[in-house]
């Protein structure tokens, strides 16, 4: 069983940047690859980049590319998310997912373990 808990969510202008967290309660943290989804009011939750187990590879969805960078620190058992050049559209409940199978990153049935979600508002 794997807990993670998003934080550094918040309300930011167009053009301004936040860092998001997801800290893992496992110490198997390592043997997991990550990822983070989102999910706007009134959409589906669509795949925002996933990072391997050991960080080595990265994968974004095409409207992030350029923007977002996704990193994790194993030893401190933590996924990141570093947003910048945020616009209005990135508005949405952010969540980062664990899993331990080799299945389809972008997936999010590839995923088995959630967290709560984290809010974020990018204003014009």
């Amino acid at each position: 069983q794997v807990q993670l808990v998003e934080s550094g969510g918040g309300l930011v202008q167009a053009g301004g940047s936040l860092r998001l967290s997801c800290g893992a309660s496992s110490g198997t943290f390592h043997r997991y690859a990550m990822a983070w989804f989102r999910q706007a009011p009134g959409n589906e939750r669509e795949f925002v980049a996933a990072i391997s187990r050991g960080g080595s590879s990265t994968y974004y969805a095409d409207f992030v590319k350029g923007r977002f960078t996704i990193s994790r620190d194993n030893a401190k058992n933590t996924v990141y998310l570093q947003m910048n050049s945020l616009k209005p559209e990135d508005t949405a409940l952010y969540y980062c997912a664990a899993r331990n199978t080799q299945s389809e990153y972008s997936d999010y049935r590839s995923y088995d373990y959630w967290g709560q979600g984290t809010q974020v508002t990018v204003s014009s």
